[in-house]
């Protein structure tokens, strides 16, 4: 459209060149945009469900040896489903944080019942 003879939309002669990867804004929404109020106020709503899901791991779980909390997938699941069905995509937002700790890349319920969980 930017070089289209026939629009003569402003706006799009205003919006700044593709950036490139070596640039510090490459892959990030313009400052002050809706955009990037859409991205922080989704970002904090999945760290407020992150740690929701900590205090449901420390309420139903159990204190092991070494001090730590720990639950099993499928109790976890059958407790935080009835508050979100994101429960998978949280525990690994957790485990990104390093907040939690458990085996394998990703938690299937029925297969994955018994894989435990432990709060960090």
């Amino acid at each position: 459209q930017r070089k289209n003879p026939f629009s003569n939309d402003n706006r799009l002669a205003a919006k700044p060149v593709h950036t490139h990867r070596g640039d510090p804004t490459y892959g990030r929404p313009p400052e002050g945009s809706q955009t990037e109020q859409r991205g922080k106020d989704a970002h904090s709503h999945v760290g407020k469900e992150v740690e929701e899901l900590c205090l449901i791991i420390r309420s139903t779980g159990e204190v092991g040896e070494d001090g730590h909390v720990s639950v099993t997938f499928g109790q976890l699941f059958e407790t935080y489903v009835t508050i979100s069905n994101k429960v998978v995509g949280i525990l690994l937002r957790a485990r990104k944080h390093g907040l939690v700790h458990f085996e394998g890349e990703m938690l299937w319920q029925g297969k994955d019942d018994d894989v435990i969980i432990t709060l960090l």
